[in-house]
């Protein structure tokens, strides 16, 4: 069982920046992918955003979002980030992070196993 919680979301303005980070419980959060989803105001399904390998090495992007976000993780702290540049008014949306035991990356909600209560972000233009 792994709990997540998430912080760092808020009210900015366009071209504002904000950090994310999703703290882990349990001792094996090294064992886990960690992606990103957002839901944004009246969206049924949740976004893929942004997800990050067991090691950190390799990150993946969903394309409005590259060049701008960036994933990043520390394993000794149980925790992973999303750094999120030159925000937009469409990036406004509840932002989640999930877990995802499966060695291979995942843009699919479903193949998440944990997931945090989510944090708003909301972009003013």
């Amino acid at each position: 069982q792994v709990q997540l919680v998430e912080s760092g979301g808020g009210l900015v303005q366009a071209g504002d920046s904000l950090r994310l980070s999703c703290v882990a419980s349990g001792r094996t959060f090294s064992s886990y992918t960690m992606g990103w989803f957002r839901q944004a105001p009246g969206r049924k399904e949740r976004e893929f955003v942004a997800a990050i390998s067991r090691s950190g090495a390799t990150t993946y992007y969903t394309d409005s979002v590259k060049g701008r976000f960036t994933s990043s993780r520390d394993n000794a702290k149980n925790t992973v980030f999303l750094l999120m540049n030159n925000l937009k008014p469409e990036d406004t949306a509840v932002y989640y992070c999930a877990a995802d035991a499966s060695l291979l990356y995942s843009g699919s909600a479903s193949d998440y196993d944990y997931w945090g209560q989510g944090t708003q972000v909301t972009v003013s233009s």
